[in-house]
């Protein structure tokens, strides 16, 4: 079709579809069109103002690879200049301080481009969710985000989770949303969660709401949602705005060190490991923080028990 005029052929094959399947999927096809005009229109946008704003000597492919939307479209039409291993070693190395408090580390098993559910990332964490169902889910949320972000062609993400094992204790156990029976905390704290539940929503968190300084806390309404943002040197953590010992609101509780004491009970909870406590551990909350931006997820099961 070299020479044509794509602006005639997409009308062309608009007014055909009119035809064959009737007004509704002609009304339907034209949303389409318009919301990828509109995708490709922001894209190109942004490249000028980028390339415009760049310092004189910077890399231009540098510039337009670090906005998300234009980086997305130079995936999309192979023009990325970092393939897609290096992208997700780069996502990665964004979770890892995350990670440090819930599972240790992670590391990259394997790239399926075969699978039968598209091209499948396989990781394998290093360490140990410390026996709660919820941090174990908000690991795997976390890295799938920042997977989602950088690189965005993968299709599916499987992570094996390792617990480190002290003598005569059972064989490795892999990561998943709820442990066996014989594993579970004797401890009450947040409930289990249903591997099938939707994604969780992203939010973006500005500057007045988030804790200004180390070993200080804040409470975010996102939502409807109470949050607790607790900053330690080094790393900022979410956790649900509520005691799991006797349900009050943490806002007011002291922070000792690294330890958090519920005002009404003075239950102790490690806030830089997932918020274990001796009697119950606070449910944590997915978070991203990348460029200078705050990031946090609100999963479906924020809120149950309240």
């Amino acid at each position: 079709m070299a020479g044509a005029d794509p602006g005639a052929r997409i009308g062309e094959l608009l007014d055909r579809l009119g035809r064959e399947a009737g007004p509704r999927a002609r009304e339907t096809a034209d949303e389409l069109v318009r919301s990828v005009v509109e995708f490709y229109g922001e894209g190109l946008a942004r490249t000028v103002r980028l390339l415009r704003a760049a310092p004189a000597g910077t890399d231009p492919l540098s510039v337009l690879t670090a906005d998300e939307l234009v980086g997305d479209l130079l995936i999309l039409h192979d023009l990325h200049p970092e393939d897609t291993p290096t992208r997700v070693g780069r996502a990665l190395d964004k979770v890892r301080p995350y990670l440090g408090s819930h599972a240790g580390d992670v590391e990259v098993a394997g790239l399926d481009m075969d699978a039968a559910e598209g091209l499948t990332l396989r990781l394998r964490l290093r360490g140990s969710c410390d026996g709660c169902p919820s941090s174990t889910q908000t690991v795997r949320w976390t890295i799938e985000e920042a997977v989602a972000r950088l690189a965005p062609e993968i299709a599916h993400i499987e992570v094996e989770g390792v617990a480190e094992p002290a003598p005569a204790e059972p064989p490795l156990l892999q990561i998943q949303p709820r442990p066996p029976d014989d594993t579970l905390p004797a401890a009450p704290g947040p409930p289990p969660i249903d591997a099938s539940a939707e994604p969780p929503r992203w939010h973006t968190l500005s500057a007045p709401v988030l804790p200004a300084h180390d070993r200080t806390t804040r409470v975010a309404d996102v939502d409807g949602n109470e949050l607790l943002l607790v900053r330690l040197p080094g790393n900022l953590y979410a956790y649900r705005d509520r005691c799991p010992g006797c349900g009050a609101d943490l806002r007011t509780a002291p922070i000792d060190g690294e330890f958090l004491s519920c005002a009404a009970c003075a239950a102790r909870f490690d806030v830089r490991h997932a918020g274990r406590g001796e009697h119950g551990h606070l449910e944590p909350l997915p978070l991203l923080e990348e460029d200078g931006a705050v990031r946090v997820a609100l999963p479906e099961l924020l809120g149950a028990g309240s």
